[in-house]
């Protein structure tokens, strides 16, 4: 059976009924009438006297913003709709939790050029905008984005992070992100790409963006041939519920799919939207099917004034339990935790190895089949000394348990071990 997408509906929606088809699909256009305030946003959904009262207390600390395409996707009346969930600001925000981090991911801290983190060994995150179409209110990084940006110093700090990324050439991997780096012109974006792909050792780049859910009129023919210039080029977008993929979506998807860009999604578990494993494995095959594939699954980071998006970590596991095996392997995502204090991401998954000995392991599957495999009895090691890869410096690893794998150190100790003050005394 086909299966069907709408297209959204935004003639029935009063602010929307006059704009024409052309101005309705120019990106532009949606960028100068996102909706900012509580009179506009009134025309789109219901709201009582309480609600604008806490919007507008809400907004005093916080910006809205939400493109006309987005906000025709909210329901009129729900207010559970996790479309409105995810644009309509919440006074729930205001609340900080003890745990709330402002920047929880430790990216101003790991900082060694400014927009630039280089935390793992061969990857680099280069922010190069604060702007972004829509605020989503779960956003991890609600510290930085909404605020003006300034093209003159914004090309400044770029080529102090091009500087840095040449200089260092372990990076194989930059990704760009922001803010939402498709805000941009596509000439900026030709001229960011261009500058790193002028670097021999960087390998892949890859674009953070959630436009093709919030604007997918953003993917424009134009864009997608100034892309090919660059490749490869992967993109990793933010679909968070089946409600976000429409016609318009699949369309912008399979454009850049038919560009070359490998396109992944990375969705976060986000308490009354997607906490369900129901609605997670439809969000994955909804996303296979237009050509996207299902990367990851965040665990709600502790960003200041979005606890109330935050489920058990034990939700993560139980929607995972429910796809592997359950569904193709395509569809599951890996689970992660990106780790507070710049711990990174953390993969954590349902226990599938119930125990070991030298000569079996012991598995079970999906279906709680309980199964023994044998290990084989001898196993030549892998000689180190002669393999061209071992001896090859950049792949090597450098730090953590991997390091403790690959040569003669038998232990890693953390930098304030208490015993160590001991000794020295």
């Amino acid at each position: 059976m086909k299966h069907e997408y709408k297209k959204v509906e935004y003639k029935n929606i009063p602010l929307f009924k006059d704009v024409t088809e052309e101005e309705w699909n120019d990106w532009k256009w949606q960028l100068r009438h996102a909706i900012r305030d509580i009179p506009t946003l009134e025309k789109v959904i219901e709201l009582n006297h309480e609600e604008k009262e806490n919007l507008s207390k809400t907004l005093e600390k916080f910006k809205m913003a939400i493109t006309p395409y987005y906000a025709a996707l909210m329901d009129k009346e729900r207010k559970d709709c996790p479309v409105r969930m995810l644009a309509v600001p919440s006074l729930d925000e205001l609340f900080v939790s003890p745990t709330d981090l402002d920047d929880p991911l430790h990216e101003d801290v790991d900082s060694p050029a400014p927009g630039l983190t280089h935390r793992y060994p061969d990857r680099a995150l280069l922010l190069v905008t604060p702007e972004c179409s829509m605020y989503c209110r779960h956003c991890t990084r609600r510290r930085l984005v909404g605020e003006e940006a300034n093209e003159n110093m914004g090309k400044n700090k770029l080529e102090l992070a091009f500087d840095y990324i040449r200089k260092t050439p372990e990076i194989r991997d930059v990704v760009v992100s922001g803010g939402d780096p498709l805000i941009l012109s596509d000439d900026k974006l030709d001229y960011i790409l261009s500058e790193l792909r002028k670097i021999d050792h960087v390998e892949i780049i890859r674009i953070g963006s959630r436009m093709p859910v919030v604007l997918p009129q953003r993917i424009t023919d134009e864009f997608c041939e100034m892309v090919k210039k660059h490749h490869p080029v992967f993109i990793n977008t933010h679909f968070n519920h089946p409600k976000e993929v429409t016609a318009e979506a699949k369309i912008a998807c399979e454009k850049l799919a038919n560009a070359g860009v490998n396109l992944g999604n990375q969705a976060v578990l986000l308490k009354g939207v997607n906490d369900c494993p129901n609605i997670m494995k439809s969000l994955m095959h909804e996303l296979l099917r237009i050509r996207v594939r299902p990367y990851y699954i965040y665990q709600c980071d502790l960003s200041e004034g979005i606890s109330h998006f935050r489920t058990k970590v034990s939700k993560g596991i139980e929607i995972i339990e429910n796809l592997r095996g359950h569904t193709s392997g395509l569809a599951v995502p890996t689970f992660v935790v990106d780790a507070p204090g710049g711990g990174g991401k953390i993969p954590v998954m349902p226990n599938y190895l119930i125990s070991q000995n030298k000569k079996r392991v012991i598995l079970r599957n999906y279906e709680s089949v309980v199964a023994a495999y044998d290990q084989p009895h001898y196993v030549e090691d892998h000689d180190t000394e002669t393999c061209e890869y071992c001896q090859n410096e950049r792949l090597r690893a450098k730090d953590g348990v991997a390091k403790l794998l690959s040569n003669g150190e038998i232990s890693i100790l953390p930098e304030n071990l208490r015993r160590k003050d001991r000794t020295k005394k």
